[in-house]
């Protein structure tokens, strides 16, 4: 087992330069606070591109034209969610979508889904997928605002899109035009060296896609998956060279992007920006609520999720109640 308290160059073995530029893998440094309720807020190091540092939260120059009962009440939630791999987003958007009435596009899902109905968008990817280039962003913003131009009156979140500054300014232009401009961007604040320890413990079974982590929830039988006893295995990038090399390209192509939708929401009331920091997704989950509830009331809980927990409120009441009759009747005897 690795541990995630060792520095990640000592992973990468002596003489080895685990990036071209070595302050990249330095964990987010501290340059900024913003105090709102129960939410930590702080920044990330940027990228030598971005030039200065970008202190993320809820944009404090919003409290002028923010209603006097809380921010954004009333809005409808149109979210992405950015952070390091493996730093949580599809554990957190799944806990999101399960419990909110909320619509989660993935745009690989979108993207297949074009393909398979042989759209004249989903040709054009197919080709130039087969052709091994990559996808231009009008070809990406079609496949995306395809389904997004349908969910005027839903709340949604948007994954894998946009990863690149030009892709979030097409997209913002978009949304703008349509009425609907983004309203929540999140940053998931998770130190470099969680991350490391969390993919060096972690084990897969491919077939179904249950991942196991050897810290926090691994298998009953080591080695093996749970359902079907069948062999784990290991992702190929879930190594420390091929984890340095995809956290280089996150602060290259994402630093760049967030320092826009900085300078969006200081001008712009309808977009908050939003930075978690936490070591796990059960730490951020709570932040994460917090925001929910405080700028986006009117997303609401799904009715399943309802009776959940009024069931669990109703055995928590009747276990309390039959513990208060055990201690009366210790106390007449």
């Amino acid at each position: 087992m690795i541990s995630a308290s060792r520095p990640l160059a000592s992973f990468l073995g002596p003489g080895t330069t685990p990036l071209a530029s070595a302050p990249l893998l330095a964990p987010a440094r501290l340059v900024g606070r913003a105090r709102i309720p129960r939410v930590a807020v702080r920044c990330v190091s940027q990228s030598p591109a971005a030039q200065k540092a970008v202190t993320f939260g809820l944009n404090a120059g919003r409290a002028e034209t923010a209603p006097a009962n809380g921010v954004g009440h009333g809005e409808r939630l149109r979210m992405i969610m950015f952070g390091k791999p493996g730093a949580g987003k599809g554990t957190l958007s799944s806990r999101l979508v399960k419990k909110y009435d909320i619509v989660s596009l993935s745009t690989g899902d979108l993207l297949r889904q074009h393909i398979a109905e042989k759209t004249e968008v989903g040709m054009m990817a197919e080709e130039i997928v087969a052709a091994g280039g990559l996808l231009p962003d009008e070809i990406m913003l079609k496949v995306v605002t395809s389904k997004l131009d349908l969910l005027h009156n839903k709340h949604w979140i948007l994954d894998g899109f946009p990863r690149t500054l030009g892709q979030g300014k097409v997209l913002d232009e978009h949304l703008s035009r349509q009425g609907t401009p983004m309203s929540l961007v999140l940053n998931l604040d998770v130190p470099d060296e969680v991350i490391l320890g969390r993919i060096s413990d972690r084990w897969v079974h491919l077939p179904s896609g249950r991942v196991y982590n050897l810290s926090y929830n691994p298998p009953k039988v080591a080695g093996h998956d749970d359902e079907t006893g069948e062999p784990l295995t290991k992702r190929p990038d879930d190594n420390p060279e091929i984890f340095a090399r995809r956290l280089e390209q996150f602060y290259t192509s994402t630093s760049p992007l967030l320092a826009y939708y900085d300078g969006r929401t200081t001008s712009d009331a309808a977009t908050k920006l939003v930075t978690l920091t936490g070591r796990t997704s059960d730490e951020i989950w709570p932040q994460l609520e917090t925001v929910i509830h405080t700028s986006f009331p009117m997303v609401k809980e799904r009715q399943e999720s309802k009776r959940r927990t009024s069931l669990s409120d109703a055995v928590l009441a009747r276990q309390d109640f039959d513990t208060k009759d055990r201690v009366k009747a210790t106390l007449k005897a």
